[in-house]
């Protein structure tokens, strides 16, 4: 005698087979990921992240810098016979240089992650300060390469007139915006 609930023996009342599997191939996975969307944001999610690490690092080394140039003018101070007039001065000013263009590194950095782009006003006055703090603490002798010293002026002369042509540009556009906006409106209710 068979049992009245046994579906096993009859093929219509089996019960239904699972869905065949909905993954997809790799391939297709893939390509869902480098849609262009998804792409450009996990690109930026990943320039912001580079940039804050970038940035603490550099808060990290700027703080041990500050710590390493107080302690060696500090000692330099105790030191009556530190040559302040001869190597010693360049030193310190070639490192409050070097300082002073790792802020203005850093304020690149945090320019760039409040507003999402590079403002190339910032790397210029960088650049500038850099190539300034080369001239300024040129090594004895250097006079007498001419190489260099005419390498150093072309450099100057490029990154202020690059300054310049993006300021102006700035200008102009800003002009132009203010009179666009004083133009009277073609609607009368306005």
């Amino acid at each position: 005698m068979v049992p009245a609930n046994d579906t096993a023996n009859d093929p219509g009342l089996q019960p239904p087979l699972p869905p065949p599997s909905r993954r997809r191939p790799a391939s297709a996975w893939i390509a869902r990921q480098l849609d262009d969307v998804r792409f450009l944001g996990l690109v930026d999610r990943s320039e912001q992240t580079f940039a804050k690490v970038l940035g603490l690092l550099l808060v990290v080394v700027m703080a041990a810098a500050t710590l390493q140039l107080l302690w060696v003018v500090g000692w330099s101070l105790l030191d009556p016979n530190t040559p302040w007039l001869e190597r010693q001065l360049m030193v310190v000013l070639g490192d409050l240089l070097n300082l002073l263009i790792a802020v203005e590194v850093l304020q690149n950095i945090t320019s760039y992650l409040r507003r999402h782009v590079v403002q190339i006003e910032l790397v210029l006055v960088t650049a500038m300060t850099a190539v300034a703090r080369k001239v300024i603490v040129l090594p004895q002798g250097a006079e007498g390469k001419p190489l260099l010293l005419m390498g150093l002026g072309v450099a100057v002369l490029a990154l202020a007139a690059a300054y310049w042509l993006v300021l102006h540009s700035l200008n102009l556009r800003r002009e132009a915006d203010e009179t666009e906006r004083a133009k009277p409106s073609p609607d009368p209710d306005r």
